[in-house]
């Protein structure tokens, strides 16, 4: 794979002569396999060792809810670290006690209440 520096306004032409993007390299590239000639024009200074960083991830593809104005995780105020992997919403044996211990069930519990009237039946 051979990475290319190809200028936004000519990224049509380089698609129609069969370069290809690479989302995570946010770059243009040449498949194996495929003639370079038409390329030259775009091929960076390294030449074909050119190899782009790979791209920051965008805010989109965080899974972590995050306070907006401090950018730090927002972690809720009964959150506790179980050592089980387990589904905290479900029953388990060796969680219960410390869910309980925790006042998380309690809580848990009086926002499943409050939901309820909200939910279809």
């Amino acid at each position: 794979m051979m990475f290319l520096k190809v200028p936004f306004a000519e990224k049509e032409e380089a698609k129609a002569l069969g370069a290809r993007w690479n989302s995570e390299r946010k770059s243009w590239y040449v498949p194996d396999g495929k003639d370079t000639g038409a390329f030259e024009r775009w091929l960076p200074p390294g030449g074909a060792d050119f190899v782009p960083a790979v791209a920051k991830p965008s805010l989109k593809s965080r899974p972590v809810m995050t306070d907006s104005y401090a950018g730090k995780p927002v972690i809720g105020r009964f959150y506790i670290e179980l050592q089980h992997d387990c589904d905290p919403f479900v029953v388990c044996p060796v969680c219960a006690p410390r869910l309980a211990s925790s006042g998380w069930q309690a809580h848990y519990e009086d926002v499943a209440k409050m939901l309820k009237p909200l939910r279809p039946a």
